[in-house]
């Protein structure tokens, strides 16, 4: 059961990413200031800060839970799942996890439209990708009692990111239109057609 202190975090982060956002899409990124979010949201920096801990925090949430509950998925996939499935079905629980679609749609334009945060976006999905490898070794080699070649785990955690930045990007450019699961799809069937 949800606490009244968690209620009222939820609606105060709620609070402070529509502000951000809104800002964000008037002025542009690089413009708005902490100051301007904060003032405009009702709240100090400190506490601004207290709820993010950086303004690139503000559009990308919190990375590092981001990529645990990733790696935490696809371990827990059923041990016949292939990588492949695996890697999807991790990302499609991670997808909605912290914001709806109409959210997550204003978040990845953003991001994706703003060079700062597509490197910093790129930077910690580098770091999920590391993270993946020993998890999709560990898979490949199942039934052989040892772990796959890291080549192997690498290439496919590579091609799997580069499909959901790829869809994630289009889908973006579309408004949301197309279906993100359908375009990681086409994606990754672009790549995987000689299979």
């Amino acid at each position: 059961m949800t606490t009244l202190w968690e209620r009222s975090r939820q609606v105060a982060v709620q609070a402070i990413l529509d502000t951000a956002v809104r800002l964000f899409a008037e002025q542009g990124y690089e413009q708005t200031t902490i100051a301007q979010i904060a003032r405009e949201a009702g709240i100090s920096q400190r506490s601004l800060f207290r709820y993010f801990g950086t303004k690139e925090d503000l559009v990308c949430g919190d990375q590092e839970a981001l990529g645990e509950l990733l790696k935490r998925t696809v371990e827990q996939q059923p041990a016949e799942m292939s990588a492949w499935d695996a890697l999807r079905a991790g990302f499609e629980v991670i997808l909605t996890a912290n914001h709806p679609p109409e959210r997550a749609l204003e978040l990845s334009r953003l991001i994706f439209d703003t060079p700062s945060l597509h490197a910093r976006y790129i930077e910690k999905r580098l770091r999920w990708q590391a993270e993946l490898v020993p998890v999709i070794r560990a898979r490949l080699g199942n039934g052989s009692g040892r772990p796959a070649p890291d080549t192997q785990a690498k290439a496919i955690v590579a091609t799997v990111f580069a499909c959901i930045d790829t869809a994630t990007e289009l889908w973006a450019g579309h408004g949301g239109r197309i279906d993100l699961a359908d375009l990681y799809d086409q994606c990754l069937a672009a790549v995987r057609d000689h299979d």
